[in-house]
């Protein structure tokens, strides 16, 4: 167990930056949709983003939230992060704890045994995330939006998504592999911390070109 008293969620996002290690080829990635993303908030009022991922639980929930929470880090307006499913299942109980163990709040919002609906905040936020698992073009995700797929399943069973602007590949390991075993909570901050880390690396570089 991490105690959540010790892991600030600043120091957290701004850490993860910092100990990035990227191959030549992740850094392009991430360059390219952060410049796309610098491009679209150039000539429209709104961007929206939309990560999706197989069963909207684990990956893509946790780009969600650090997408958001980069947004307001390097105050980008007119920008919001969403995320999505090709099922339906729930944010899954271990995404919400290492989470919790970087100083997100959950509050539950909706109950349901089969999918919560949660509102997530942080420290000095106004309006909190709201979280539960939905198919990708749920209509509390708003369009067009550029679709980043976060898992290889999800790439390959949405050879089209209507409402994306553009699309992009950027998929992470999933830390389900971990659930039920010693290693599940050091796992699933592995995974935080990289998603953490990368969309601090792409909404910097937003910041910097617009």
């Amino acid at each position: 167990m991490i105690d959540t008293k010790i892991i600030n969620t600043k120091k957290f996002f701004t850490d993860s930056l910092n100990n990035l290690v990227l191959t030549e080829e992740r850094k392009e990635l991430l360059d390219r949709i952060a410049q796309f993303i610098a491009n679209e908030r150039k000539s429209k009022h709104k961007v929206f983003l939309n990560f999706i991922c197989t069963h909207n639980s684990r990956r893509s929930q946790l780009a969600q939230v650090w997408a958001h929470y980069a947004i307001l880090f390097y105050q980008l307006k007119n920008s919001k992060s969403f995320s999505g499913g090709t099922e339906e299942t729930a944010f899954h109980r271990n995404t919400i704890k290492t989470l919790q163990e970087v100083g997100f709040k959950f509050n539950l919002k909706e109950f349901s045994h089969k999918n919560p609906v949660y509102e997530i905040s942080f420290k000095n936020m106004k309006k909190p995330i709201i979280g539960f698992s939905k198919i990708f073009d749920h209509e509390s995700n708003k369009k067009p939006f550029i679709a980043i797929t976060t898992c290889s399943s999800a790439n390959e069973n949405c050879p089209f998504i209507a409402d994306a602007l553009k699309r992009f590949h950027l998929p992470y390991e999933d830390p389900k592999s971990s659930d039920n075993t010693p290693n599940t909570s050091q796992k699933y901050l592995e995974t935080n911390k990289q998603v953490a880390a990368e969309m601090n690396y792409i909404f910097k570089q937003v910041s910097n070109l617009i």
